[in-house]
């Protein structure tokens, strides 16, 4: 019993520090004001584009840059998954769809924004080959000072 109560304390323990994306604007934007920190919206095409995993994997799932983002950003993500068993619910591809309209007009994937809490772009770009999660990080802080 008492190892189970170990095991249990520490997979809540990993949830709660776990990374948190967003997935509606306005939810992101409510909590930047509330939270005092920029938004880092993110558009990719999870089950499709090779660059998207490979900012995934490279970049935003190391435990440098969940560390930063925990601390400094309010994470949105807007994914345009291909497959048909990744669909998203037509609410959520609706609401992707409005977000890609307003902030990544020319569908290129990933893009890559940092916004206010109002929802302005305060910088953007995509998956940078050879770059480190530090490297992104300095950029995210270049871009919100």
């Amino acid at each position: 019993m008492k190892h189970f109560i170990i095991i249990i304390t520490f997979i809540i323990s990993g949830q709660l520090s776990a990374q948190t994306w967003l997935t509606n604007i306005e939810q992101a934007k409510k909590l930047a004001q509330t939270e005092h920190k920029p938004i880092l919206l993110v558009f990719e095409g999870s089950d499709w584009c090779a660059p998207c995993k490979k900012l995934e994997r490279n970049i935003l799932n190391t435990p440098e840059f969940k560390a930063f983002a925990k601390e400094h950003l309010v994470l949105l993500k807007a994914d345009f998954p291909r497959r048909k068993k990744n669909r998203l619910p037509e609410m959520q591809q609706k609401h992707n769809d409005a977000l890609a309209a307003q902030y990544n007009p020319e569908g290129i994937f990933p893009t890559i924004l940092i916004l206010d809490a109002q929802g302005n772009i305060l910088g953007q770009t995509g998956y940078l080959k050879h770059k480190t999660p530090q490297f992104y990080i300095n950029w995210i802080k270049e871009q919100t000072n």
